[in-house]
């Protein structure tokens, strides 16, 4: 499967030479009318900019929660990975960690409703994901992506957002691969004005023996703005000739000397 980017170049090149590119491409809807608008206004107040909270004083409060359930096999690779090279990871070399990871990174990440989508757009590694509740589908045939292809619906006073399709570069957590099974379900909904509650569960019947559901809490910072994060602006972290990760603290920019 190619990527989006991939299928917009082929797109555009069958476009120049006069072939059929029109089936690549999603049909343009109309611009927003103020019923709309009005309809975007009676919806719960996500907007403004989130922070994940940690209860009792300490980062995890209660302590973390329960991990996944993994099958034989996938606890057998996460051991042989964790095993043969227990320090690297995608994040390392700036890759963002994608679906679930990214929305428990400790960075704030700023909530915007507009008619038909809910933006989300995360500080950490400057990333943005779109939740569609316009009302279309899931993809018979997604791009895989970092962050999937999410879909949502609101349930009285609940986003239920469903995402499939993402990246084989992502992981359901450190060392633990998904399947092209995985599908994510998050419900954001406000426990109080100020405070929002993010309960997410992933499925993978190729790695989980069950559904595994974690919840978050966020509150909500009014004076604050997002932030630029350009990972590689500062990354000291380089990767061999022989793919061994490795770090460099006199070399911003992560070259290897």
């Amino acid at each position: 499967m190619f990527h989006r980017c991939r299928i917009v170049g082929i797109a555009a090149l069958v476009a120049a030479v006069g072939g059929p590119a029109a089936a690549q491409q999603t049909p343009a809807k109309a611009a927003p009318t103020a019923a709309d608008w009005a309809a975007v206004a009676r919806l719960p107040d996500f907007t403004g900019v989130w922070e994940q909270t940690f209860g009792g004083g300490g980062r995890r409060g209660g302590g973390p929660p329960a991990g996944p359930a993994l099958t034989p096999e996938a606890a057998a690779k996460r051991k042989a990975l964790q095993a043969a090279a227990p320090e690297d990871n995608q994040t390392a070399n700036c890759l963002p960690p994608g679906m679930p990871g990214i929305m428990g990174q400790p960075y704030p990440m700023e909530f915007l409703l507009t008619p038909g989508q809910v933006t989300i757009v995360i500080e950490a590694y400057t990333q943005v994901r779109h939740i569609y509740t316009d009302g279309r589908p899931l993809p018979a045939d997604p791009d895989l992506t970092f962050h999937g292809t999410s879909i949502g619906r609101w349930e009285g006073d609940t986003l239920v957002a469903e995402s499939i399709g993402f990246s084989p570069l992502t992981e359901i957590e450190r060392n633990v691969p998904h399947t092209d099974q995985m599908r994510i379900t998050e419900r954001f909904r406000l426990t109080d004005p100020e405070t929002m509650s993010i309960q997410t569960t992933v499925s993978d019947p190729g790695v989980l023996t069950a559904p595994y559901t974690s919840t978050r809490t966020l509150k909500r910072h009014r004076t604050w703005t997002i932030a630029e994060y350009v990972c590689q602006e500062n990354n000291r972290n380089f990767v061999d000739q022989n793919g061994k990760a490795g770090i460099n603290l006199g070399s911003p920019g992560g070259k290897a000397k």
